[in-house]
């Protein structure tokens, strides 16, 4: 025993050895740590996975030893492990920590675990914890002077890279054993606050939010209330111990208000998720929301029927003899029910959706809608949804044009999308009002170019299927021409457009190449692929035209670079 104890242990302590080397060597050590001041070291937590002849050390878990349990028992019994191995690597460790803890390669903290096979089956231990009081408080000083520069007196909007350690640091026990719920909420909303307007940045800083109140939850808060089984391939099953609740009587401030407590910091990440993640990830949310129901929280209790409270009820709720409108921010939802089908309930609903998203409701929502009449606007392609039908009921009474661009202009946003369609379907709020506005009346064009102009065509292809059917529907004309245009500089590739006949008439093509003066190159070819496909065919026209055709045609080629 005596001999594999010592051939493990030589295997062991050369590996770390060889890690504790090749990263010295690195020569990005002082650049990565002055990136930003909320990063005190690159290394918090490392992991030696011994596997006999096949050890690793590494920063993450590879998990290469799935199944080692019933496949290769391990040489040592867990006490052997505890009392012989672990206190040798301490010392090993320790010794390289005393050289190096100063250094940028060691964060402020430090954790070194293991994996053992054993006789008893796996073992997962933290060999040592190390703290470097000086980097602590150094780094509590920084969070402390970003808080009040950078998001307290701030105007500009933050750093992705900042929020990434921030919004980990302001959870982190060994910097705030005393977690200050309320604070650390206002400054997960004042990152937000001063990135509005910078959708991907916006939602980039949202993540970390998300990702650091996750972990947060996952692994200090609710392991407290509940039995975690752990899964690689599926959600975390949680079981609530015996007795487990909250705090009957909360704490409250000396001015008897109530005070927010770690189950507000679970709550909040449950609405962010629910708002802002991918539709994929929304189950982890509603989980939350259900657990902390579990506890007890009747605020969860009502979130799950009423939203989050953010809103007064008067905006909220509404009903009278020809509609009742009820909205969830938290699913963000507004359900409507249309008790008397005429245009004083769609006039009602429409300024109650509204009203709700200039106050900050999500843009991307849906309508479950009770109705008795089924309309559906006159284009190929789009989703039968709830929100679709109410929009198309809705357009069927002009008075209510006005109402509903100003609702358009308003829900218009990129990067959001209607939490009811997907895929190919997926369309930007406002979609539905704009496309039935833009076929009803040539007045509401420059809406249409409004909304042209925030799509992600990237993400959404229903613009392919409006501009179809706009075109069908007025042509080429001097007013439809600058609203077709802006339609075609977001199509994809895959839209087709039958307007080559109308386009046989010298004066139509002109007002196409009048159109397209002063766009970019790429601009005029992404136009004209649609109506034409490749360029040469378009040259093979030119070729064949006379006069004055033939003069637009070449036109029509220049402005695409060719």
């Amino acid at each position: 025993m005596s001999t594999l104890y010592d051939q493990a242990m030589e295997e062991m302590i050369e590996v770390i050895e060889e890690w504790f080397s090749e990263q010295m060597k690195r020569d990005d050590l002082e650049k990565a740590v002055k990136r930003t001041t909320l990063q005190m070291g690159i290394f918090n937590d490392i992991l030696l996975d011994y596997r006999p002849g096949r050890t690793t050390v590494d920063s993450v878990d590879l998990g290469l030893d799935e199944g080692l349990k019933s496949k290769n028992p391990g040489p040592f019994t867990e006490e052997q492990v505890r009392n012989e191995i672990q206190p040798r690597l301490v010392e090993v460790i320790q010794e390289k920590l005393d050289k190096l803890a100063d250094t940028p390669l060691i964060d402020y903290r430090f954790t070194f675990r293991g994996k053992f096979p054993t006789t008893e089956g796996k073992l997962q231990v933290t060999i040592l914890e190390y703290i470097n009081e000086e980097k602590r408080q150094q780094l509590l000083e920084r969070i402390h002077t970003y808080v009040d520069q950078k998001l307290l007196k701030g105007s500009y909007p933050t750093k992705p890279l900042e929020s990434f350690f921030l919004t980990r640091h302001l959870l982190d026990p060994k910097l705030f054993p005393e977690l200050d719920v309320a604070w650390t909420i206002a400054q997960y909303d004042r990152i937000q606050e001063l990135n509005k307007g910078r959708q991907e940045a916006l939602a980039e800083h949202r993540g970390d939010i998300i990702r650091a109140i996750t972990s947060w939850a996952e692994n200090h808060f609710l392991p407290g209330y509940f039995d975690v089984q752990p899964s690689a391939y599926s959600a975390n099953v949680y079981t609530l111990k015996p007795g487990a609740s909250l705090e009957e009587d909360e704490p409250q401030s000396e001015h008897g208000q109530q005070l927010a407590q770690p189950i507000d910091l679970l709550l909040y990440a449950a609405v962010m998720i629910l708002r802002y993640e991918p539709s994929y990830s929304k189950p982890k949310g509603l989980t939350f929301l259900e657990l902390a129901k579990q506890l007890g929280s009747n605020r969860a209790a009502r979130m799950m029927v009423e939203g989050s409270g953010a809103y007064a009820k008067e905006d909220i709720h509404l009903k009278n003899e020809q509609v009742e409108c009820t909205a969830n921010d938290v699913f963000s939802i507004i359900t409507i029910i249309i008790r008397k089908e005429e245009v004083s309930a769609y006039e009602q609903a429409i300024a109650f959706i509204t009203r709700l998203l200039k106050q900050g409701f999500p843009k991307s929502y849906k309508i479950k809608l009770k109705s008795s009449v089924k309309q559906y606007l006159p284009i190929k392609g789009l989703a039968k949804s709830d929100t679709h039908r109410f929009f198309a009921n809705a357009l069927e009474y002009p008075e209510l044009r006005p109402l509903l661009e100003d609702y358009a202009r308003v829900a218009i946003e990129e990067f959001e999308f209607y939490a009811d369609t997907e895929g190919e379907k997926n369309c930007m709020p406002g979609s539905y009002a704009t496309f039935g506005l833009g076929l009803a009346d040539e007045r509401y064009f420059p809406l249409v170019e409004y909304y042209m102009g925030e799509v992600d065509d990237e993400h959404q292809l229903v613009q392919d299927k409006f501009t179809v059917a706009f075109a069908e529907t007025h042509g080429v004309t001097a007013g439809s021409i600058p609203a077709l245009v802006t339609c075609l500089r977001r199509s994809t590739d895959s839209l087709k457009l039958k307007i080559q006949p109308e386009l046989e008439d010298e004066e139509k093509l002109e007002l196409l190449v009048r159109s397209l003066q002063g766009l970019e190159t790429y601009e005029v070819e992404h136009v004209l692929y649609p109506i034409w496909g490749k360029v040469e065919k378009l040259a093979t026209l030119a070729r064949k035209a006379e006069g004055r055709r033939k003069e637009l045609l070449l036109e029509l080629l220049k402005g695409a670079g060719k």
